[in-house]
Parts: C-alpha cells; structure tokens; sequence
C-alpha cells in the first residue's frame, strides 16, 4: 500500500502498558449488552477467552452503533501511556486511519453528512476501554460505547506468523475491519443486531452476529478501492488474511456451523472482495438475502 505520503491520524492514543485490570467494566460482561448472544464485534481473543474453540479479530471475533463519542487526543499527548504512533507498526497503523478518515469522510460527504472518526486507542498486554478491559490476547476489537478502535500491534505479527497472512494490507485489513464496526455503529446496524438478538435463539443470534462482521469485512474492502492506495498483490493479502480468520478455518475438524460469529473463509473473503470490486457501501447489505 502507498501509505508513505500520509501524516499520521491525530484521533490516536497509546494507554501504554498495563494489566488489563484495575476497575472498570469487564468487557466479557459488558458485551452481550452490545452484541446479543452472538459475541459478534470487537475481537478475535474475545472468542479464545470465552473458550467457543475459535478466534477472531474484528473483530470482536472483532473486527459496529450507538455510544457518545470518545475524546479526540491529539497525536503526541500522553493518557497513562506512550507517545502514539512511534513505532513502526504504530505509524503504520495511524496512517491507515488516516487513510479511512479521507475515504469515509468523501463517502459520508457525498450524502451530505459529516464523517464523525474513531479514536485508535494502542495499548501494550491490557488496557481500560470503555467496554472496560482490554487485554492483548482479545486481538484487536472497537468499543461502540467510547468509538474506539483498541489495537496491540503485536497483533501484526501473530497475523503473519500464526495465520500465515503476512503483508501491510493485510494489516491494514485489521484497522479498516475496525473501522468497518464504527460505520456500523454510525448507520445504527450495530445497534439494531444487537436488540434483535436479544430475542432470537442463539443459533439465529449468531447468524445475525455472521452478517454483521462480514458487512464489516465488505467495508473494508471499500475503504481499499476508494482509497486509491492498493498496490499489485494488496488484495490477495487482504483476502488470505480474511480467508484465515474463517469460523470453519479457526474451529477445523470440530466446526460447529451454527456457532459461527464471524463466517466462513469463502464468505470473509468473499465480501471483503465485493466491497472492493464495488467500492460502494450500498454493495455492502448483507442482511438480506443469502451470504
């Protein structure tokens, strides 16, 4: 990806490093009041956590409406933490969000709204979010509550290493992914999944929870081609990386259709690829019809 160009995000925090305790919500308690019984947003680790014998990122199985917007703290301010964006994987990361922010401000612009930005919140082993904790084997999710997207970029490397879905698209699938919950907390998607589900068995519960992350996935791959940034090969990255993280690829030979959160490899990578052959969000509606 042609990202060199961009200056760093300014809606960017590091909390730095902690426990992940200390207070707060715990975030395993507080997520079903955000995403029903099927534990669909925010994070791959969630779902290791939880023992439901797979992962995801982004997630929630990670990777949605509602919630005050967070505080914006400018780049290079401190909140208990570090300095954001001054590693290499931290830049990385802060420049791709600044690359969301142009492309979803232009979308939001052409129907004559303005384009409220997440904060990306970096943090090292635990952290507090406003879903309460966060901790590094959660993987990257988005707390609809404070609008944050919560990122150990540790991640990046289990991604390449333990997925085997290296490359910077493939990373920069994981923030877009992120970003993808966030339209869906704005547009009210997110929101109107999560009291559905409170009525629905959990099976259909996690169906809906299946919709909401590939739609997700469908918006990141509209963020890659309205961005203008995807080089030769970024694509086949981004659909490994989705590919990899499928509920069947994650569960193997004990795969369990009707607890899928998140969808199989072929949907993942089936919708990250329309949201990019399209580059237009209303290609993006996946609660109707088949997936």
């Amino acid at each position: 990806m042609r990202l060199d160009d961009l200056d760093p995000s300014s809606n960017v925090r590091d909390l730095g490093s902690g426990g992940g305790g200390g207070g707060g919500l715990n975030l395993l308690g507080f997520l079903p009041l955000l995403l029903g019984r099927g534990l669909g947003c925010g994070t791959i680790g969630i779902l290791a956590i939880v023992a439901v014998a797979f992962l995801m990122f982004s997630g929630g199985g990670g990777m949605l409406g509602g919630g005050s917007q967070a505080p914006t703290t400018q780049q290079g301010s401190r909140a208990g933490g570090d300095v954001p964006c001054d590693t290499a994987e931290e830049l990385f990361a802060c420049r791709v969000l600044t690359s969301t922010e142009q492309t979803w401000g232009a979308i939001f612009r052409e129907r004559g709204q303005t384009y409220p930005a997440p904060t990306l919140n970096f943090f090292q082993r635990g952290a507090q979010s406003g879903c309460g904790a966060a901790q590094s084997a959660m993987g990257p999710f988005y707390c609809p509550p404070d609008r944050g997207v919560y990122l150990d970029t540790s991640f990046f490397q289990e991604l390449s290493q333990r997925f085997n879905a290296a490359g910077d698209f493939a990373q920069a699938y994981v923030v877009a992914h992120e970003v993808g919950h966030h339209i869906q907390n704005l547009t009210g998607d997110a929101e109107r999944v999560s009291r559905a589900q409170q009525s629905l068995p959990k099976a259909q519960g996690n169906e809906q929870s299946v919709r909401l992350e590939l739609q997700a996935d469908c918006y990141a791959g509209v963020w890659g081609k309205r961005s203008g940034r995807m080089e030769p090969g970024d694509l086949d990255e981004g659909l490994r990386a989705a590919a990899a993280i499928g509920d069947d690829t994650l569960q193997g030979s004990n795969a369990s259709p009707e607890s899928f959160t998140h969808g199989t490899s072929a949907q993942r990578a089936k919708w990250l690829k329309r949201g990019y052959d399209t580059g237009n969000p209303a290609a993006c509606d996946t609660f109707s019809g088949a997936i």
